[in-house]
Formats: structure tokens, sequence, C-alpha cells
């Protein structure tokens, strides 16, 4: 009789229990919180070296789960490496005195980008106030009244030069409000009075018209002198103006670039502005010059009026200030779109058209983290039309370039700047995941050049008493940052075994800490209000009810199971039967199903037809597992003659699909058990994936596919002789819930651990392997000689 008591698992090895006794204190109240890296040595190891690197190209992608904490452990490591603001800089753009469309950049150490901007337009303001009272001065109003004395004297000279010719011809030429004009005079050169215009007669005006005529075209002449008189003191005075403003704003000048020298770029725009300032001293000089008393207006010589918009060529855009900056700049980018990551021109619509200057042009987040680093996630950037281009392009030319998208793509009429680039000296870490990661190596080949660092995040770090106390300081922390009830260490206990469930594992536990701190926050709000401590029993209850909210497929399949719309046999022994695991899932939440798997043999030479496979109902993966059935079988039947069968396999009841190879194993037993005639234990539920040497190889979701197979056990009743029979390579990664451990301590449920097929075998038939294989070869023979006879035929 075969020993089924030997593969019986003890209920100490089960799960792992925690105890933290040899740790001093009672909750985590007693602990100092702190926010530890906790684990991943090998990617805090490359983010360590690919954050110290300085040349181009090694850039990170921090690759892993959501979870692991790649966002929070990347911003820890930057903050104790970010080191002082010595590559920091100001930036600002400035007016292009030579073209207008394109500003310039210019860059200052910390701080000293809002002294140049408010130094020049502080200067800016003075020279507003200073100029009109410069130009109110006596000294230049005596130079101003010899040039328009000099000018009057000239425009008089010409005046009664053009009168000799005029008074022959009846008339007198004036200066007037309206500038100068032609009168009709008497013979004693008196100017003709209103009354006696009006006693002339009509041939007597005729005559004054037609002559005034013939005397304006003479008087054009004499017109075109006064208009150079005019221009020749406009430039005399704009020359004054220029003397003027030149020793003024030369003071300016000289103060400026003493105090920003070193920078040739930034003196060349100092040149360029106090250039620009005295060429339009003019436009400084606030001094009534449309006044009708002024000489200048009687001659229709108007003084320019004092325009708000255009002193904005003086002002300074300070794109960016990091005079508050003690260290490098750490950027995370929430919503890296092209705009928020290299910045924009704005527009205004003014009467219905769109106009800018070089004062609406706004930083992106490449500007805020420049000579910093900027984190941004991976999935976002890559749905951000155009944002991964331009990030590249920006990585490639160490340049940030602001540019419309429309103007790219020919989309824009209204015509807009070109900033001047900004040098780029950034350090960029992207945030993603492993399939990303691989997807951007293997199609894009400017991603391997710039981005040479992976940061591996892993989904789990080792049991050991360093982790375990981070973890506890995690959620100390925890508790203290959100004001959540302290832990005592029973439910701490708790946690780490919530932990070492999600990294199926006993000697691990889940790097995936964004789920222990929604069940730490979840324990707490439905902790009793009258305990001082969130205890064990409110770590049980928050996970039932997390598992509540998510397990309605679950409780519909076990409810199909229990009114038999699911057919499943859970006692005796049947032929070409048995009941395999398998997992399914609903988002994050897994659970296991049992399901029956059947056999049927017949003569013929079609080998194994697997039935999920000729419909199109199976994966790759268990489609290999079938194959390797054929190997297994052949390898140990088939070795001397061949094997004259077919079978073929189902998952009955299935309509979804299958896929893997978990059940490889269950379904040989049901092959053999099929061929040999050969009666299989209904109510020991198999999982398990076998080599073609029949050995059994490990699988995933061992624990839900146990506890499903024990909660429809239990729907129709616990026998004291179901279990599961698993690979003996799982054992490490059992953590069941109590409820199945208990019932295991008690007799009622059994957990058997194999590490061949010939054992699984065992088990299942109670028979020995010589025994089994003598009723296989017998039925194979009576196949084999069936075959012969047709072919015979």
């Amino acid at each position: 009789m075969f020993n089924l008591d030997k593969f019986k698992l003890d209920v100490s090895k089960l799960k792992y229990k925690f105890n933290l006794d040899y740790m001093n204190f009672n909750s985590t109240e007693d602990i100092e919180p702190e926010r530890e890296i906790i684990g991943q040595e090998r990617a805090v190891q490359a983010l360590k070296f690919g954050l110290s690197m300085k040349r181009k190209g090694y850039n990170i992608y921090a690759s892993g789960c959501s979870g692991t904490g790649r966002n929070s452990y990347t911003n820890m490591l930057i903050n104790e490496v970010k080191g002082s603001s010595k590559n920091i800089k100001d930036w600002v753009y400035v007016y292009n005195f030579k073209n207008q469309n394109e500003p310039i950049s210019l860059s200052f150490n910390c701080g000293n980008g809002k002294c140049f901007k408010n130094d020049i337009e502080d200067i800016v303001e003075k020279l507003k106030d200073e100029v009109p009272k410069i130009f109110s001065t006596k000294e230049y109003e005596y130079h101003n009244r010899l040039l328009m004395t000099e000018l009057e004297s000239n425009i008089q000279q010409i005046i009664d030069e053009l009168n000799k010719v005029a008074i022959v011809k009846g008339f007198r030429f004036e200066v007037t409000e309206r500038g100068l004009i032609s009168i009709p005079i008497k013979e004693d050169g008196n100017i003709l009075s209103e009354e006696e215009i009006g006693n002339l007669t009509p041939q007597e005006i005729k005559h004054i018209r037609e002559e005034g005529i013939k005397l304006n075209q003479e008087s054009k002449d004499f017109i075109n002198q006064i208009k150079q008189c005019e221009d020749s003191y406009k430039e005399k005075l704009e020359e004054l103006d220029k003397n003027v403003g030149k020793s003024l704003v030369g003071f300016y000048k000289s103060y400026l670039i003493d105090k920003y020298n070193g920078d040739k770029k930034v003196e060349a725009y100092i040149n360029d502005l106090c250039e620009d300032v005295v060429k339009n001293i003019s436009k400084f000089k606030v001094i009534g010059e449309d006044s009708p008393q002024n000489p200048m207006a009687l001659l229709g010589i108007m003084g320019p009026k004092n325009d708000n918009k255009f002193f904005i060529r003086y002002y300074v855009n300070l794109l960016i200030d990091n005079s508050d900056c003690k260290e490098g700049m750490v950027i995370n980018e929430t919503n890296p779109t092209y705009y928020n990551l290299t910045g924009a021109v704005d527009y205004k619509n003014e009467i219905g058209s769109l106009t800018t200057n070089f004062m609406e042009i706004k930083p992106g987040s490449l500007h805020k983290a420049n000579g910093g680093f900027i984190i941004i996630n991976a999935k976002d950037l890559l749905t951000n039309p155009f944002s991964w281009e331009c990030l590249k392009r920006s990585l490639k030319t160490e340049k940030i370039t602001i540019e419309s998208l429309n103007k790219q793509y020919g989309h824009l009429a209204t015509s807009t700047l070109k900033p001047e680039p900004i040098d780029l000296d950034i350090k960029v870490i992207l945030i993603g995941d492993a399939y990303i990661y691989n997807l951007l190596y293997s199609y894009d080949e400017d991603f391997k050049n710039l981005f040479k660092i992976v940061a591996d995040f892993d989904i789990e770090i080792n049991k050991n008493d360093e982790n375990i106390y981070k973890i506890v300081k995690l959620i100390s922390n925890q508790c203290s940052e959100g004001g959540l009830k302290h832990f005592d260490k029973k439910a701490i206990e708790r946690v780490l075994e919530y932990s070492a469930r999600l990294s199926d594992d006993q000697y691990k536990l889940t790097a995936r800490f964004s789920k222990i701190l929604d069940l730490i926050c979840e324990a707490d709000a439905i902790s009793n209000k009258d305990h001082k401590y969130v205890t064990e029993e409110d770590i049980q209850n928050a996970i039932c009810q997390s598992n509540y909210r998510n397990n309605k497929y679950e409780e519909k399949l076990n409810e199909m199971f229990e009114d038999e719309t699911l057919l499943i046999d859970l006692d005796g022994e049947k032929v070409g039967q048995i009941n395999g695991l398998a997992v399914m899932g609903n988002g994050e939440y897994r659970f296991g199903k049992p399901s029956k798997i059947t056999a049927s043999t017949y003569k013929g030479r079609s080998g194994i037809i697997n039935i999920e496979r000729e419909i199109k109902k199976s994966g790759s993966i268990h489609d290999k597992g079938v194959l390797i059935l054929s190997g297994y079988l052949g390898e140990r039947y088939g070795k001397e003659k061949s094997l004259s069968i077919s079978t073929s396999i189902t998952f009955e009841q299935n309509y979804s699909g299958v896929d893997g190879d978990s059940a490889s194993s269950t379904e040989l037993y049901a092959i053999i058990s099929s061929i040999a005639k050969i009666s299989i234990k209904q109510y020991i539920a198999v999982t398990g994936s076998v080599s073609q040497k029949g050995e059994i190889q490990p699988i995933g979701g061992i624990n839900e596919k146990i506890e499903g197979f024990f909660d429809v056990c239990k729907l129709k009743g616990l026998n004291g002789k179901q279990g599961v029979m698993m690979p003996i390579q799982n054992v490490k990664n059992l953590m069941l819930k109590d409820e199945v451990i208990e019932a295991v301590k008690n007799g009622q449920f059994n957990i058997y651990a194999i590490s061949t097929i010939e054992e699984g075998l065992g088990i299942l038939t109670g028979m020995d392997m010589e025994e089994i294989d003598r009723c296989v070869n017998k039925q194979l023979e009576l196949y084999r000689k069936s075959e012969d006879k047709k072919d015979e035929k």
C-alpha cells in the first residue's frame, strides 16, 4: 500500500509566522519615525551611479512595478546627491535690437538675473525721470533756442524772398496755425478784409484765384527750401539730444558693464541697449512739444508722444529666477506636454489680431530643472504628442528650443518669435515599467544612447531583520505623518504576514509598499475608536473587507459549484478524470478555481488531442505543456514499440480559454489513468508543471489555488480526505489563510508535496509505479495489436 503520510505537509510549513518579540518595542509609538530605502540594493546602486555621472547620455530609466517606491526613492536619492547650486543659472530673455523677432537669452549666477532685471528697469525709469529734466535745463534751452532762432531766421529769409514774388502778384505769405498760406493784399500792402473781398466783382475774384494758383505753383521751390531747413533743424536737434543723452546714458552704461563684466554676451547687450536709448532719447522727453505756443507746432513740426509700448523693449523677462535656490533643482513633471517641457510664447488678442513680444515667453519644466534633475513618468511622456521627440532633441542638442508646434507644421499664419535656444545641463529620470523600457530599447535607437542607466526596482525584498525593522519604521512614519493611530506589535506581525503573502514567498517581503500603506490606512479607518492602538484583529478585518469588496466574481462561481451548475466530484474515484486548479483574477484580486479535467483514450495513432487547441481556446504555453506529455509518454512507454493510441483531453465546462502549463502534470495523471483503466481519487486536486522526464516543476498562484479548492470543499462538506497535491518546490511559497491551516491542523484537509510524477500517481491511485506501468503497458499492447491487425487488412 502506498504511504501518503510521508508526502503530507506539516502545519508549520503552511505559513511563516512572524515573531517580533526580539525587538524592543511595544508599538510603533516607541519607534523613531523615519522614511528609508528598503532593499532595492541593485536599483539604488544604479541610481547613485547614474546621478553621479556628468557625461552626456547617462540619464536614468527607473524600471519596476507601480508602488515599489521608484518615484519616492528616486527623489530621496536625488536629495542626497544634488549638492550645491553652482551649476544652476538664472535665465532671462531680452529684446534683440538687431532683430526684434529673435529675443536673446542671457544667463547669470543664482540671484544675479533678478538683480540684472532690477538694474535695467530701474535705470530706464530713472532715465524717464532725468531726461525730461535735462532737456528742461537752461543750458539745453539755450542751445535749442540757438537752433530754433537759426531755423526761424532761415525760414523768414525764405518767406521774405517768396513775398517779393508774391507782392508783385498781389499776395503775401504768412505763417499761421495751419502753416504757410498765401493772402491777397491791396496795392498799399495791407490785407484785403472780408468786406473788401465781398465788394469785388466776379471777374476780380476769378483773377485773384487764378493768380493764387499760379503763385502756389511758383512757391513750391520756396516751400521745399523751408522743409530742408526744418530737416536740418531736426538733424541738429537730434544730434544735440544724442550728445546730451550720451553723457547721461554713459554713466549708467559704465555702471552696468563694471557690475556685469566678464560676460561678453551681457556686455554686448548693454552696449546695444545704451545705443538704442541714445538713438531714441526723444522718446524719454515729456515736455509738451505739441503746445500751440511751441514755434515748431506752428510750422507743423510735432514732437514725439510718450509711447509706453515702446519702452517694453527695455524690459527684462526673468524667465528663471533661482535667487532662493541653495542646491540643485528637482522638478517632478506630472503633465509632460510639449509646451510644459519646452515653454511657450503666449499671445494677446488686441482688436482682433494676435500680438506678442519677448515678455510673453514662458518657461517649461526643462528650464526650471536646468542645472538639476527632472523626473517624468514614461507613460505620460509617450502618450503626450511630440513630447518624447522634444525631450530627445533637447538632450541630443543640449539646448532648450522654444518653438510653436503650429509653426513647425506650417499651421500658423501669425508671425511669431524665435527665441534664442538656452543651454541645457540636466539629468532626466524616467519612471516606468519594464515593458515600456524594452519597447523603447528595441525600437528607438536614440533611447539607448540617451538613457544608458536602468535602475531596476524589484517587486520583493529579502526577509531579514534589517528590512523588517525598516518596515516597522515605515509604519511608524506613516502613522506620524498621516495622523493615524499607532500599531501594536501583533498588528505589525500581521502586516508582515500580509507582505509575505503578497510576495508569495516565506523568505521574501513585497516591495510594493503602496499596498502595505493602503492596508495601514484601511486598518486605522476601521479600528475601534476606544482602542489606543491598531490591533491584529483590525488588520485581519481590513484584509477581509478588502477581499469582500473585490470577490463578487469568486462568490458567484462558488454559488455555481454549490448548486451544481459547475460540476465537480469531491469524493470517490474515477478513471480518466481529475480536478485541476487555476487562478483567475479581477483587477489585482486573484482567487483559485478547481476545474474538472477528463481524458479519453482509444486505439489509433493520433497521439494526444488537445481539444482546447483544436478549437483555438488554448494559449501557446498550454500547447507546449501538452506536447511535453507526449514526450514523457514516449520516453517511458514507447522506446521499444510505437505508441498506438489516441487520447483526447479537455477542461470540462471551460468556455473562456486556457493557458499556462501548471496543469500539465494534472493532465498527464488523467491520461495515464485513462490508458491503464486505473481510478484516480477525486478528492485530491492537483497542480504542477511536468518535464519530459517526469519531474514536477513549480508553478505560480499556489496559495490561491489551494484556498480556492478548500473553499469549494467547505461548501460541499469537508470529509478529512480532501486535499491538494502540489510541487515540493512551492512549499516556500505557502502563506495560507488561517482557516485552511486550522482545517489541516484538525485533519479536515490535506496538502501533499511531491517531486515526481511517480509520487503523484502513488498518492492519487494508492498503487506503486511498477504496478501502474504493467497496467499501462498491457493496455498499450492491446491497442497496438488492434492497430497491427487493422494494418494487415
